[in-house]
């Protein structure tokens, strides 16, 4: 019989000391196989406490917080303090298994890359090369919506992840990212300074089973973009599959046409 199922039929030991940890710290045990977290924590607590007193109970709390702290600087990346590759596929998992994560709007993943960044590193340096990119982070941090969370995919590349939202209004977002870079104030780091960034917008709601689907459908979007002149959002058209550009860009006369590849999930159009 488990410890658990002991607890069903006994009372919880009340003698302080050794044997009243005993019993709480095998219920912890058995939780946390379980999953259950907050009460194995609440068990060991209880634990620490008929050991050693008040002052066990503070320093499990503090290992429990620097543990927390120590979580969050993993998942960050240690140039721009954006959220890095590996919190990236662990959210976007989440989000996919979460009844509620994508909703009936959707979720939009978007690739965002530097446009000409050799340029700047081999102009300036590297380092200086560092500070834009902090700078970049800054600024698309500052127009996302609350929901939304950027990432680093790997060097100059970003991605930014939106759920519950359609594709127009992922759409919209991400242009309003593009407009806000170009138009952001560059020679404050350097005179002439120009940063502007090209980005492929995926989308994808229903059932979605797999975020590789929609990354890669990202990349090749964001390929279109930079091979159509740069500084533009790409997106497929619900209606007819075609690549299509936002915002001033929609003009432009050659635009690459990747091939469609469904993310994984329901292909019902949705504007634009």
């Amino acid at each position: 019989m488990t410890m658990l199922g002991a607890a069903r039929r006994e009372h919880v030991p009340s003698t302080p000391g050794a044997a009243g940890a005993v019993w709480h710290t095998a219920a912890a045990e058995e939780l946390a196989t379980a999953g259950r977290w907050e009460q194995a924590y609440q068990h060991l607590r209880t634990a620490v406490r008929l050991l050693n007193g008040q002052s066990g109970v503070d320093e499990l709390d503090r290992l429990r917080r620097e543990h927390a702290e120590a979580r969050e600087q993993s998942r960050r990346d240690c140039l721009t303090d954006t959220y890095n590759r590996r919190y990236l596929d662990e959210r976007l998992v989440a989000l996919l298994r979460e009844p509620g994560g994508v909703g009936p709007a959707g979720i939009a993943v978007a690739l965002l890359d530097v446009d000409h960044f050799k340029q700047i590193n081999d102009t300036y340096g590297h380092p200086f090369g560092d500070r834009v990119l902090q700078r970049l982070v800054a600024v698309i941090d500052s127009t996302l919506p609350e929901s939304a969370f950027c990432a680093r995919y790997g060097g100059e590349e970003f991605a930014i992840v939106l759920p519950r939202h359609d594709r127009h209004e992922a759409v919209r977002v991400c242009e309003t990212v593009r407009e806000r870079v170009d138009g952001h104030l560059w020679p404050e780091l350097a005179p002439e300074l120009c940063v502007s960034v090209s980005i492929g917008v995926a989308h994808g709601f229903g059932p979605v089973t797999g975020h590789d689907g929609l990354v890669a459908a990202a990349d090749r979007l964001l390929y279109a973009a930079k091979h159509a002149g740069r500084n533009a959002v790409a997106f497929h058209d619900a209606h007819t599959g075609h690549v299509r550009l936002a915002g001033p860009a929609a003009g432009r006369r050659s635009i690459p046409q990747p091939p469609v590849v469904a993310p994984h999930c329901d292909q019902r159009a949705s504007a634009p």
